[in-house]
């Protein structure tokens, strides 16, 4: 609606402008969001408002590196029940929650790697396929093409067995 009206040309008198400022400021209260088309409809307005403004696209999230946070040795082994005081605790927490974490990230990378590999071995099936596939039609078809050279070499008269009927045939 607002396009519309900046594609409009108004007069430039006060009176006309006063109305204009009275039509943006009801439209400003006005903006109920019923459904996502409403929603979708006032972010395409802001951003159409000013076009020569550049939108930031966000970059997709990386998946978390928990080797990079967890240390390759834990230098304070102990237990939760290991005769320490409460603060102690805190820190066997927090070295358990590193080597869960540090666990599961092993096991996640084995499952994808688990994962490329089956995936691998299937292209290299449906490679090999493809290939005996093409080689039986190219069999069938060169067996197709002698049987053809050789009908039409019986075909042809004696005399004009040095000049052939057609290329294919040797």
């Amino acid at each position: 609606m607002s396009v519309i009206r900046n594609l409009i040309k108004e007069t430039d008198n006060p009176a006309s402008k006063l109305q204009k400022n009275k039509e943006l400021d009801k439209e400003k209260a006005g903006h109920i969001v019923k459904s996502a088309l409403d929603l979708q409809r006032l972010k395409i307005e802001k951003l159409m408002q000013n076009p020569n403004k550049p939108v930031v696209i966000p970059e997709q999230r990386k998946e978390k590196d928990f080797m990079q946070s967890v240390p390759t040795f834990v230098r304070n082994v102990m237990g939760s029940s290991a005769g320490a005081g409460s603060g102690e605790f805190h820190v066997y927490r927090h070295l358990r929650r590193k080597e869960y974490a540090r666990q599961k990230m092993i096991q996640a990378k084995s499952v994808k790697e688990q994962l490329d590999e089956e995936y691998q071995r299937k292209l290299q099936e449906n490679r090999k396929e493809a290939e005996e596939k093409t080689a039986r039609k190219r069999a069938k078809r060169l067996k197709k093409n002698s049987k053809k050279c050789r009908l039409q070499k019986s075909q042809l008269p004696k005399s004009n067995h040095a000049v052939q009927g057609s290329g294919d045939c040797q």
